[in-house]
């Protein structure tokens, strides 16, 4: 007989659909993150109210407490974070019925329609700029040009990226491998530009951490555990955009911009979907295929140059 999730078991529910995202999924930290802020947003809602189990009536009045609610600067919540709430919503009851709980079915939880994003990329000219920006008179600017460098070079995820130990990669083969997003696994390529730039900064460096990418702010500490000499995704995200406003980019470029920005590369260049997809390591093509813009657009120009010129109308 499947069991009823009372209000007072969600949270303990939450800990363990969780634990299962962690360990059988392989989901990243920030995804974890995520769903624990989305899941226990809807548990504390559901405190305040007089149901007991979820139901269609109570996805409903908490969909519309999301549409009003304010944080305390009176900001909303976008379509888009809306949205996001009730993905983790439907995996968590998905989750909550394949153990025999009695729950709202999932398929009942319709996602609203969003407009299609719009894919942020650099040209050549703009991620030439960019991956000249950092300065190479320091050890920080070797290492933030070999990090600008390997970002374009293999579109990896900032998460990714700062998970590299040095030992794991071959510069003389300039591949190596990774553990993606939901555990899924693939084989990762260096141009040569990025893998003698990676050669460079490690040339420069006298210590014995394992991380490929470290902080050299300071007096470096040669005791301290390695983890805590790893770059986080934030420094990352932080160096990037300290570049960007460094040479005045148009465009706000995050690494998810230079992710944008190798596939796009790849694509102009003649590569075909599936490819860009393996090397960007999505589940599903379906996701590869926010690129197809730019397919399309190149698809325009050549219809322009071959078949549309010269043969206008009178």
């Amino acid at each position: 007989m499947p069991a009823v999730l009372e209000k007072k078991d969600i949270p303990r529910k939450i800990d363990e659909f969780l634990d299962y995202l962690r360990i059988e999924k392989g989901s990243s930290p920030l995804t974890l993150r995520n769903y624990r802020h989305y899941l226990m947003r809807f548990s504390a809602w559901m405190d305040g109210t007089s149901s007991n189990e979820i139901t269609q009536r109570v996805i409903t009045s908490y969909r519309l407490f999301l549409s009003k609610f304010e944080d305390a600067k009176g900001k909303g919540l976008k379509k888009r974070t809306q949205s996001y709430h009730m993905i983790a919503m439907r995996s968590f009851l998905k989750w909550l019925t394949r153990n025999d709980f009695e729950v709202l079915a999932p398929e009942k939880i319709e996602l609203p329609k969003l407009e299609e994003r719009q894919v942020k990329f650099l040209n050549g000219e703009q991620v030439d700029r960019l991956l000249n920006a950092p300065s190479l008179s320091s050890i920080q600017g070797k290492r933030d040009k070999a990090i600008l460098e390997v970002l374009f070079s293999t579109g990896l995820r900032v998460s990714e990226l700062v998970r590299l130990d040095r030992d794991k990669i071959d510069l003389e083969r300039r591949e190596f491998g990774i553990i993606g997003k939901g555990g899924k696994a693939r084989v990762v390529f260096l141009s040569q530009r990025a893998a003698d730039w990676v050669k460079i900064y490690l040339k420069a460096r006298d210590d014995h951490y394992k991380p490929l990418f470290i902080r050299h702010k300071g007096n470096m500490d040669l005791t301290l555990p390695h983890e805590k000499m790893r770059l986080t995704a934030r420094s990352i995200q932080r160096l990037v955009k300290k570049y960007v406003r460094k040479i005045k980019l148009p465009i706000d470029a995050t690494p998810h911009v230079l992710r944008h920005s190798f596939a796009t590369d790849l694509l102009i260049a003649g590569a075909d979907m599936r490819s860009v997809q393996e090397m960007l390591g999505h589940k599903n093509i379906s996701t590869t295929q926010i690129y197809t813009h730019v397919t399309n657009k190149q698809m325009k120009d050549v219809h322009e140059t071959f078949h549309g010129r010269g043969r206008q109308a009178g």
